[in-house]
């Protein structure tokens, strides 16, 4: 349930309701708009008598949330979620491109794609550390060593890093060099990397799985929810349907229809819901047609030549023609593809570890 407390609520009145949802056995997490505090009460209520709330001094009213996801839910927070990310905001009304490699290969490759796509514009640095495969024998990641290499990447350019996460025991390691941890398609539903992310309060992007429904993807969103991280960032990566044309099925659809039921930044990536660089444009511009707040993307200097996807990463100059192809979609819809505060900034130098000035 959700309780609504009045505009003129004092903090006492409010910790009053937060005791006594605890008092009961449930857990109290608060949402505080710009004209009043919500205070959502998680856990089994069926039996908890919602009238002793409503009569609690400076409650407006007490409303249920139905929907098996509660912290995720538009009915917690009416509000659209924004959280910044080393100078822009996510989930507001400007769009954020992260751009990068699928893997990290080697210091020349990761720092030649780092500078290009600072320079065309992105706000942030994707590259796989640790790369989930489908065959044993595929690369599997330069491990921590391409942690290291992202680091120094980000030192160089000062865009943020977002690399993936596979196992619960690996957050602290990946979140002692991540900006954004990435939880993948495979994991979607891996129920304690989910409680791990959460518990780590890192921003955590999480994509949805290849055959979840879209209330399975905001039910995994609510494990790292309920941990009090609020920094998520919700992406569609396609689908797998009978189609074989693509390597997934872009679920456009998806984009309206969450942002509709969640609060939760939404984007999208063009390159995994397509697996073909020739559409990675397209689907990019009707993700943000459709209301995306971003994009993630895959980029590569020499694709041909990439130990992994090179069939969906764009080249840097197919990168640049998209930022301004999705800036002319973004201006048409009254939205805009945020400035960069990395085009023109020196590099900080913050050495190998995360970043805490977030």
């Amino acid at each position: 349930m959700m309780i609504i407390m009045r505009a003129d609520a004092t903090q006492e009145q409010i910790s009053q309701v937060v005791a006594r949802v605890e008092a009961v056995g449930l857990r109290a997490h608060l949402s505080r708009g710009q004209e009043r505090t919500l205070i959502g009460a998680i856990g089994d209520d069926r039996t908890i008598d919602k009238g002793h709330f409503a009569v609690l001094p400076g409650v407006d009213r007490v409303v249920p949330i139905l929907r098996p996801y509660k912290l995720a839910s538009r009915e917690f927070s009416p509000e659209n979620t924004v959280f910044p990310l080393d100078g822009v905001s996510i989930g507001g009304n400007e769009i954020v491109l992260i751009a990068g490699p699928c893997s990290v290969e080697s210091r020349a490759q990761l720092m030649e794609i780092a500078h290009a796509v600072r320079e065309a514009g992105a706000h942030a640095l994707r590259g796989g550390a640790y790369k989930p495969r489908t065959s044993p024998y595929a690369f599997q990641g330069l491990g921590e060593e391409g942690l290291e290499l992202l680091a120094e990447a980000r030192e160089e350019t000062g865009l943020p890093i977002v690399t993936e996460v596979m196992a619960p025991e690996m957050v602290p390691l990946v979140a002692k060099y991540a900006d954004v941890l990435q939880i993948g398609a495979r994991n979607m539903q891996n129920f304690a990397l989910l409680h791990a992310a959460g518990e780590s309060q890192r921003p955590v992007l999480l994509k949805r799985g290849m055959s979840a429904t879209i209330e399975e993807l905001l039910m995994a969103a609510e494990y790292i929810l309920s941990h009090g991280n609020r920094r998520v960032i919700l992406c569609e990566r396609g689908i797998r349907t009978f189609e074989n044309a693509t390597r997934n099925t872009t679920d456009i659809n998806a984009i309206p229809v969450v942002k509709s039921l969640s609060h939760l930044p939404v984007i999208l990536d063009p390159s995994h819901s397509t697996g073909k660089w020739e559409y990675v444009l397209p689907i990019a511009r009707a993700a943000i047609a459709a209301g995306a707040d971003g994009l993630i993307v895959e980029v590569h200097p020499h694709p041909e030549e990439a130990l992994s996807d090179g069939g969906q990463s764009l080249k840097p100059e197919r990168f640049v023609e998209m930022v301004e192809q999705v800036r002319r979609i973004a201006q048409a819809i009254g939205r805009d593809v945020a400035p960069s505060p990395h085009r023109e900034r020196l590099a900080s130098p913050l050495g190998a570890g995360r970043r805490d000035e977030q």
